[in-house]
């Protein structure tokens, strides 16, 4: 029977405050990047990409066709995670976090800068797909190197609020790149939108490259990691087994647990801010600058939300605020689209704002909860896989299945459903993790 591993509480040695102030943010701005980078697709996806990239058939096979697109890059996402969680256990959690950095820096530019299937034809939605593909790859490799920076620096009973600023790097990231969009959006006519002004986001990724630099040049390796890469130099080089097959064979369970407990967290983000744009924008004719400003402004919160959630997750425990998070968006699912469909400004902001409440309530102690469940020699390849399979399951596939549903039923219920169906095998992995914690 498969059991997750003791969590192995941090206790790096003494460090000045000033070096765990230096990588906490470090960590912090890799995730922003990095996510900035990951979600300008998504909103261009919702916005642009199809009628771009995809042009034949209606608008919705166009839509369609971009989210399977965003979606392709979720299914690349448990790739980067396991590359860089089996070199992140053996060499080092920083030289990831460059790697991944690097590459998402190098294909979000890239999208910047290609031809549209006017141009090139054929060629230019293979070459968004690869580019996709590439950046799917650079944030499975990210998540796990930035929350092992942050946390396994982190000073007793505060891992918590030292993962959560990795956390925040997703509300960062949305801010961002709203912003973006709005200010491009302002600047140009929808001519000259669909024409250049949508590639500015994209470009704006090259500054990744910087922050990379930056990382590799005065951020040191984790004491936890290095206290882990001196056990394993005692042992013999036949009796060590790598970090990938260790999770497999003994602590499966353990993984697919962790995603089934977060997969309603990811795929409810991302039918806010990609699903929820696209539905307001094409089927309830709401304005694009309006839905987008909503989306910034709810974002905002999450600054404040994720971290306060974290900290009391050091005080409660991780399992009883996550939970209550995770029974919050089953409750408020039904509510959420009913305030939606209204047509709304005000009751979409009231609706999504009170889903952000619930998901920041998940979002914030999870970083910690998922290094928990890992001992530190195979942290990065667990706890990676974990979030990265939860990210295919729920976020991948949900702006394509959002759009799915409501094509063929005709209603946004089947949505709440959806949803509903995700938190209830949240909750029954939450309660599984539990026991097994409490049976140890």
């Amino acid at each position: 029977m498969d059991m997750a591993p003791s969590a192995q509480p941090i206790t790096p040695t003494a460090l000045p405050t000033v070096n765990r102030r230096r990588v906490a943010t470090a960590a912090a701005l890799a995730s922003a990047v990095e996510w900035y980078d990951y979600f300008v697709f998504g909103i261009a996806a919702a916005l642009v990409l199809g009628d771009l990239y995809f042009p034949a058939g209606s608008s919705t096979a166009g839509v369609l066709a971009s989210f399977a697109t965003f979606a392709v890059g979720f299914l690349a996402r448990p790739v980067g995670g396991i590359v860089a969680g089996q070199l992140g256990d053996k060499r080092g959690r920083k030289p990831m976090l460059v790697l991944a950095l690097t590459l998402m820096g190098l294909a979000t530019t890239g999208i910047g800068l290609l031809p549209t299937y006017e141009t090139i034809g054929v060629a230019a939605p293979i070459l968004l797909v690869t580019l996709r593909v590439l950046q799917g790859v650079a944030v499975g490799a990210q998540w796990g190197g930035a929350m092992l920076l942050a946390t396994e620096y982190a000073p007793e009973g505060k891992r918590g609020i030292y993962g959560s600023v990795v956390q925040l790097g997703v509300p960062i990231g949305v801010v961002t790149a709203n912003t973006v969009f709005l200010l491009a959006g302002a600047f140009t006519t929808d001519t000259q939108f669909a024409a250049w002004g949508w590639r500015v986001p994209f470009l704006i990724g090259l500054f990744v490259l910087g922050l990379a630099w930056y990382i590799h040049a005065k951020v040191e390796e984790t004491p936890e990691f290095r206290d882990a890469e001196k056990a394993l130099a005692e042992k013999e080089k036949s009796q060590q087994s790598s970090p990938l097959r260790t999770i497999l064979r003994d602590h499966l369970g353990t993984v697919l647990l962790a995603g089934g407990s977060f997969a309603v967290n990811t795929a409810t983000f991302y039918i806010l801010i990609t699903g929820v744009l696209d539905y307001t924008t094409r089927e309830l004719d709401m304005k694009k600058s309006a839905v987008l400003t909503i989306s910034l402004c709810v974002s905002l919160t999450q600054l404040v939300l994720i971290p306060a959630a974290a900290a009391l997750s050091d005080r409660y425990g991780r399992i009883r605020i996550y939970t209550l998070g995770a029974v919050g968006i089953a409750l408020w699912a039904i509510p959420l689209f009913l305030l939606i469909d209204t047509g709304s400004l005000l009751w979409l902001a009231v609706g999504t704002f009170v889903a952000s409440c619930f998901l920041s309530i998940m979002y914030g102690p999870q970083a910690a909860l998922f290094a928990e469940l890992f001992t530190a020699e195979m942290r990065y390849t667990g706890a990676s896989l974990g979030y990265q399979i939860a990210a295919v399951c729920g976020g991948g596939l949900a702006p394509f299945l959002m759009v799915l549903l409501l094509e063929t039923t005709g209603t946004s219920m089947s949505v709440s459903a959806y949803i509903i169906a995700l938190s209830a095998i949240a909750l029954i992995s939450i309660k599984v993790l539990a026991d097994r914690a409490r049976s140890r």
